[in-house]
């Protein structure tokens, strides 16, 4: 299974991201976290790790050698074709070289690219590879995908969700979250995705949560979950630590035992 993770910047998809991963490992999953925010570049840290994975993008010359051939006149198929580093279609979590995932306890971390500094150009490049390097992962019955997206919604432009069969939309309270909700919600839908979910973040209240919900009911979107405010979360968030025994891992349970019954029934 992949999911992709998205919504709003500042909704909370990294902390999501790492409550689903710390509960797939639980389960005795093995789990692949796809860092695909070229922006944030903090998420190696609340995952526990203490630097980040040398990105894909270096193992296909860099972020300038591929803009270097979008800009020679390459068509995006040819500019494609030019960044497949590992020649054979199916990529397994175990052929990704070892400078380019950090591994521990079952979990793994790969990162796709970061914009450094300035003056780099778009970053469409990390967008094509993203694209190309999900849909050549090839995971087992064991294996689960979890994609931290950048925010808002580029990647459908650049086709990043063709590669995957879910996506979670991470809802805070705020007009602007909800309509971006409904954006990706027809755009996943737009590109065939069935599994698609949302969840609930940073709520501060069941009344809240309850409002939450009957907006995203009228808008057609399948909530799934709610995390509520947690303060141990902000606190580590500040601190740039891991989670440890934050509230929202009890929270995360139901949601994750739902979205593995949903993926697997096709609902």
């Amino acid at each position: 299974m992949k999911i992709s993770v998205c919504g709003k910047g500042g909704s909370g998809k990294s902390t999501v991201v790492t409550l689903l991963a710390n509960q797939a490992r639980a389960r005795g999953y093995r789990v692949l976290v796809v860092d695909s925010d070229e922006s944030n570049s903090g998420l190696f840290r609340i995952l526990g790790f203490d630097h980040p994975p040398v990105p894909l993008m270096e193992l296909v010359g860099g972020k300038k050698k591929v803009q270097e051939k979008l800009k020679s006149g390459y068509s995006a198929d040819e500019a494609e074709t030019a960044m497949r580093v590992m020649t054979q279609e199916n990529i397994k979590v175990d052929d990704i070289p070892s400078e380019n995932i950090l591994k521990q306890d079952n979990l793994g971390l790969v990162s796709i690219g970061k914009i450094l500094q300035s003056l780099e150009g778009c970053a469409c490049p990390m967008g094509v590879l993203s694209r190309e390097f999900l849909r050549k992962l090839s995971l087992s019955r064991d294996e689960i995908a979890i994609v931290d997206m950048e925010a808002g919604v580029e990647h459908f432009g650049r086709g990043v969700e063709t590669s995957i069969d879910s996506v979670l939309i991470v809802v805070e309270p705020s007009f602007e979250s909800l309509q971006l909700a409904e954006r990706i919600n027809k755009l996943s839908r737009g590109i065939g995705v069935d599994n698609i979910w949302a969840i609930l973040s940073k709520v501060p209240s069941n009344g809240i949560a309850s409002k939450l919900k009957g907006e995203l009911d009228t808008k057609g979107i399948d909530m799934i979950g709610c995390i509520h405010y947690d303060e141990d979360i902000f606190q580590s968030s500040l601190e740039g630590l891991s989670f440890g025994k934050a509230k929202a891992s009890e929270e995360i349970i139901d949601v994750f035992d739902s979205i593995v019954s949903r993926a697997n029934s096709g609902h």
